[in-house]
């Protein structure tokens, strides 16, 4: 029985690794709000993939106003949909200054995991949020996350993660 606990790591493990690269890994940003960062993000996904910096920034914002992707604890997964995407995508962003992100518990923000899927997103689309929310409520993660200081040390962790389920 261990052993399939074992493979459903594994899986768990590559639904985050699929979707980020080592190159859409952004470390201390100067950015100062959440305008700043979406903007940032943009430039990288319209450098690295072709999307319209526009589209990402939009999709963002649409998105935060229906509520606050904040989750507590330093962290946010600001996600949104994209036309004629045809896989999801991510981007990691570890600011320098802890920006204001209406999360529920008041905190600011430093980590910020942003998630792009298809505009006509599967359960695909749950399950990378649902293991996002996992990974950021770990909080030895979110330590070294923080500690971190190159961006293949991020992407080992994220990608080394599996859940304790």
């Amino acid at each position: 029985m261990g052993g399939s606990n074992a493979a459903l790591g594994i899986i768990k493990m590559n639904l985050i690794s699929k979707i980020l690269s080592p190159d859409n890994i952004l470390l201390d940003v100067e950015s100062t709000s959440k305008k700043r960062v979406f903007e940032r993000v943009g430039l990288l996904f319209e450098n690295q993939m072709q999307i319209a910096r526009s589209q990402v920034f939009d999709s963002l914002f649409a998105r935060e106003k229906l509520g606050s992707t904040g989750l507590g604890q330093g962290v946010a997964i600001p996600h949104g949909r994209i036309p004629k995407l045809r896989e999801a995508t991510a981007a990691f962003v570890r600011t320098t200054h802890a920006i204001p992100f209406d999360s529920p518990d008041g905190q600011p923000v430093t980590l910020i995991f942003v998630l792009l899927v298809p505009e006509q997103a599967t359960d695909l689309h749950l399950q990378l949020l649902g293991q996002l929310a996992e990974m950021f409520s770990d909080e030895i993660l979110r330590a070294k996350l923080l500690g971190c200081e190159d961006t293949a040390g991020i992407y080992r962790l994220f990608c080394d993660w599996s859940s304790a389920a």
